[in-house]
């Protein structure tokens, strides 16, 4: 994978829908979350026309603050999970990433939660709001389990939609860096509401 990804949604899209995009510019996923659902389900499509689906996510319990999402590639295959963890993610984000097999790998963690609390905060004031998608970027690490920073995921400027932009920090073979982006993806889709 070529490295920075970009992920963006619209703000005002009825249904919450992400794209991601390689440094070419060239769209890598695409999703377009279905409204009302009790259970999330969230296929991953390689296209906007939602013809080629090459990943899904799925909620293993429904309307849990703790649920753990499976990741599955497009044969139903594992390719491993990401959770939310309860009450530590009241106030910070924090989200464990599993294998395959089940075994916890890493963690994604909010690195400020002042900067989330202030960007939120500011962007609702008329006229200085705008100012604060200069200022406050919040950002998320993910690190593997001896602490290692892996990838980093931060908010950058953008007056039309949401945008982050997701960095590699150490080298990862390709399975374990198509996990990470997919949880990266729908930790976006949990914590959109907080950004």
């Amino acid at each position: 994978m070529n490295f920075p990804l970009t992920f963006r949604f619209k703000l005002f899209a009825f249904a919450p829908t992400i794209y991601v995009n390689d440094p070419a510019g060239g769209l890598m996923f695409f999703v377009k979350q279905k409204l009302f659902k009790l259970r999330d389900a969230i296929n991953v499509f390689s296209d906007e026309n939602q013809q080629q689906q090459v990943a899904s996510i799925n909620a293993n319990s429904v309307i849990d603050f703790s649920a753990k999402f499976n990741i599955t590639n497009n044969q139903g295959q594992s390719l491993g999970a990401i959770g939310r963890l309860g009450m530590k993610s009241l106030f910070r984000a924090h989200y464990e990433v599993f294998d395959h097999t089940g075994q916890g790998v890493g963690s994604i963690k909010e690195e400020s939660v002042m900067a989330r609390i202030m960007d939120s905060l500011i962007a609702e004031v008329p006229f200085v709001g705008v100012l604060s998608i200069y200022v406050f970027q919040p950002k998320y690490l993910l690190t593997d389990n001896a602490g290692t920073p892996i990838m980093r995921l931060k908010k950058v400027p953008s007056w039309t939609d949401r945008r982050f932009e997701l960095e590699r920090i150490a080298q990862r073979n390709d399975y374990e860096e198509y996990r990470d982006v997919l949880a990266f993806l729908m930790m976006v889709l949990l914590e959109r509401h907080r950004k």
